[in-house]
């Protein structure tokens, strides 16, 4: 069913076009082109984000970086373990996904872990990449207040996600 969605969208496009007497083909022309010159103004920063996300990763600084930050976790009842997927997300969501799926495949999708990481997955953003995206794409350079609001909302998914859990399923 989902396969249809693309091809509805087209035709309903197509649809409207005609409908006001325009050109249907240089309309969507003129919007692929425009997509095309987006992308191309947000490729630098996804390169730079994801080799930076890379390399910490690979690099151990991220393990370092949970074990010493293990005790801010247990201060906020967030379980040490999910120490790594809550510094990752904010960067990266595929990064975040692998290391979720590392948790439940290392404690079991039906642990308390698991489901932490699971419902982590499902209410944080990933700030970074977001920010980077759409700033980039608007042309704003200067991101203000943006990124510590974002941030502060992702550390309230955090905590609740695992206050959520630990409730839900003592």
């Amino acid at each position: 069913m989902t396969g249809y969605i693309v091809p509805a969208i087209l035709i309903l496009a197509t649809a409207l076009a005609l409908h006001k007497k325009e050109d249907a083909y240089g309309l969507l022309v003129t919007g692929a082109a425009d997509g095309l010159k987006l992308l191309l103004s947000i490729i630098p920063t996804l390169v730079i984000l994801l080799t930076a996300v890379t390399m910490l990763r690979s690099s151990g600084g991220i393990e370092h970086l949970s074990r010493w930050l293990s005790p801010v976790f247990r201060l906020f009842s967030i379980p040490p373990e999910t120490a790594m997927l809550v510094l990752i997300r904010p960067f990266s969501g595929s990064a975040a996904l692998a290391v979720g799926a590392e948790l439940m495949a290392t404690y079991g999708v039906d642990s308390q872990i698991g489901r932490t990481a699971a419902v982590m997955l499902g209410s944080t953003e990933t700030t970074f990449y977001t920010v980077s995206v759409y700033f980039g794409a608007a042309g704003i350079q200067r991101t203000r207040y943006t990124i510590p609001a974002a941030l502060i909302a992702d550390l309230t998914g955090f905590v609740m996600s695992s206050l959520t859990v630990r409730l839900l399923f003592p």
